[in-house]
């Protein structure tokens, strides 16, 4: 069978159609990801999951990722699974005791194991490891567990392990930092000024205290000290020197959905871009297959680093932890309920 492609597809809707299945056996994208427009029923969401698994071979730990954060950002909603807090509130917890925030930020990761797990995703887009500084755009804001890089940095580090114990890998975000943009780089280029002191003081110690992490991604935002005419995901010398560099990161590092409008040209050239900048895999989410057809014809096989940091992912994937769900659901529901 032929190895995978270094890209990340989404689909459409809620179960795959002819072209999809055709365009994925063909392509062989390394792995999908989720988002609303996919999530109805249960068993669907689990029959879909299945599917996408079988375009490429039906490997169960074939990686398939969700945004499942809590507050805003959970594409999975009531009343299929409960109403998480947002990691903003997890902080204020935090900051009121270390021990009962670190504990409230590890119990929701394990819970979104039990609810992802049941649906065959085995991949969340957490932890967020922004640091927000004051002011910060809502793209980010109360996505983020605070303003202190200690405690993004202890809390990230807990919802990390609280996936894993659930036999699911986490995704660090967004590197090296998303903390200062004041524009949603959903739409706009967002730029950051502070100096590079500044930034390593700050924003990339959460990073570079998980460094070992097996999967991250990357920011849509430039940071104009380093590299002032691209963008991290775009930009080789963010990405040599700051990420694998600076910050130590060996994990597979993916892009921001390639889809986002603070990269500039086309479809085909951001996937270049990202491609060139040395990123192992570009995301694409939107399930638009005219966008679809041209990341896959501009991404490369998945070899050499890239493959191997691929396959120590997949690798990383672990039996979950023999956890009660109703014991651990109730002392997290007793501890938000009295924050």
């Amino acid at each position: 069978m032929s190895e995978s492609k270094s890209f990340i597809s989404g689909c459409k809707g809620l179960s795959l159609t002819a072209d999809e299945i055709a365009f994925f056996r063909d392509e062989r994208p390394w792995g999908f990801i989720l988002f609303g427009r996919n999530i109805g029923e249960p068993s669907q969401v689990a029959d879909l999951t299945a599917a996408l698994r079988d375009t490429v071979g039906g490997a169960a730990d074939i990686p398939v990722l969700i945004d499942q954060e809590g507050g805003r950002v959970q594409r999975i909603k009531p009343p299929h699974v409960q109403q998480y807090p947002n990691a903003a509130a997890l902080g204020a917890i935090y900051r009121q005791d270390e021990g009962k925030g670190l504990r409230a930020a590890w119990l929701m990761s394990r819970l979104h194991a039990f609810d992802l797990l049941k649906l065959g995703i085995n991949v969340d887009c957490l932890p967020v490891l922004d640091v927000a500084v004051p002011g910060v755009h809502d793209v980010i804001g109360n996505r983020a567990y605070g303003q202190d890089a200690d405690i993004v940095s202890a809390m990230g580090k807990a919802a990390a392990e609280g996936l894993k114990d659930g036999g699911l890998l986490p995704v660090m975000k967004h590197m090296p930092g998303h903390g200062r943009t004041m524009v949603d780089s959903h739409h706009d280029l967002p730029v950051v000024h502070a100096p590079l002191a500044e930034l390593e003081r700050c924003d990339f110690v959460p990073f570079r205290r998980m460094k070992d992490e097996l999967m991250g991604m990357s920011a849509h935002i430039v940071f104009s000290n380093i590299d002032p005419d691209n963008p991290a995901t775009t930009s080789p010398k963010v990405v040599r020197e700051i990420i694998r560099g600076h910050i130590g990161f060996d994990g597979l590092l993916m892009s921001d959905d390639v889809s986002m409008n603070a990269l500039q040209g086309d479809i085909a050239t951001r996937t270049r871009g990202i491609v060139a900048s040395g990123l192992d895999m570009v995301l694409h989410c939107h399930g638009i297959m005219d966008e679809m057809i041209a990341v896959a014809e501009n991404v490369p096989g998945l070899s050499g680093e890239s493959l191997r940091r691929a396959k120590a992912a997949r690798a990383g994937l672990r039996e979950p932890d023999n956890s009660d769900e109703l014991a651990l659901r109730e002392e997290f529901n007793q501890m938000i309920s009295v924050s």
